[in-house]
């Protein structure tokens, strides 16, 4: 059995990762988790204006623009970005495209036409770059890891209780979406395993930030509600994530693929 250095278990130096929606919510502290452990990150993300403003603050990175709603930018774009780069340690897929009407995607309100839409966006663009990343991978010979995220309301259901008092909905989309990304990474996980690509997936519970495609600013009846059916009784912050992101994409998880890490403060757990 090879002699294990446990210090180096969580070791990210000089590892390369390369993040889609490195500019949301989660994704602005997983950048900057990596960035100040010594990684070398590539960010595609479809916000410039943040980046200009904010570039000084990140350190170790490399940003491109990249567009999940425009086709090409899919299909052509991003084999030439990984191409460029020639090397993938860490795939982070975060992005969280999405229509301008997505706060109408619920059960009253849902158009056929934007249930397409965002499910493509979100479900069928991340299927297909993981599965291009992934084979990016095999083709170096790789070890790498491919982290996706989805959602505890990919596991289970949304609890209707927690909308009483504001202007928030149900969303079927969100639902289907997370549910399908979360089986898409045991999927990949069953064929990539042999190559020795790992791919695991986050399952966040509610976070404190601005509500996407809803408002800037949570609902106080929302927090409220919420909170009181967490066991540890608040929402979560965003950089409360990075540490099981650095778990899987350091040689700390190195034997764990096809996981669902859920990290929601208990709130599955009753």
């Amino acid at each position: 059995m090879k002699k294990i250095n446990y210090k180096n278990l969580f070791n990210v130096k000089s590892k390369t990762v390369l993040i889609i929606g490195g500019f949301g919510l989660i994704g602005r502290e997983i950048v900057k988790a990596f960035s100040s452990l010594g990684s070398k990150v590539y960010i595609l993300d479809c916000n410039i204006e943040y980046y200009k403003k904010n570039k000084r603050n990140f350190k170790n990175i490399n940003f491109e623009f990249f567009d999940l709603k425009n086709e090409t930018h899919v299909k052509k774009k991003f084999s030439k970005i990984l191409k460029n780069i020639n090397k993938v340690d860490i795939f982070i897929n975060l992005a969280y495209a999405h229509t301008e009407d997505w706060s109408r995607n619920n059960f009253k309100d849902l158009s056929y036409d934007s249930l397409k839409k965002n499910t493509e966006y979100q479900l069928i663009t991340t299927a297909w770059i993981s599965r291009c990343v992934a084979n990016f991978m095999v083709k170096n010979k790789n070890q790498g890891s491919i982290i996706n995220f989805g959602s505890i309301y990919g596991v289970v259901g949304q609890n209707l209780n927690m909308y009483k008092k504001t202007d928030m909905t149900e969303n079927i989309t969100y639902s289907i979406v997370k549910g399908g990304i979360i089986n898409l990474t045991k999927q990949m996980a069953s064929f990539y395993g042999k190559y020795n690509v790992r791919v695991n997936c986050i399952s966040p519970g509610g976070l404190l930030g601005p509500v996407d495609g809803f408002s800037k600013k949570q609902n106080k009846n929302f927090l409220k509600q919420y909170s009181n059916n967490v066991p540890m009784k608040r929402l979560g912050n965003p950089n409360e994530i990075c540490g099981a992101v650095l778990f899987l994409g350091s040689n700390s998880s190195s034997y764990m693929t096809g996981a669902n890490l859920i990290i929601d403060g208990g709130w599955l757990a009753i």
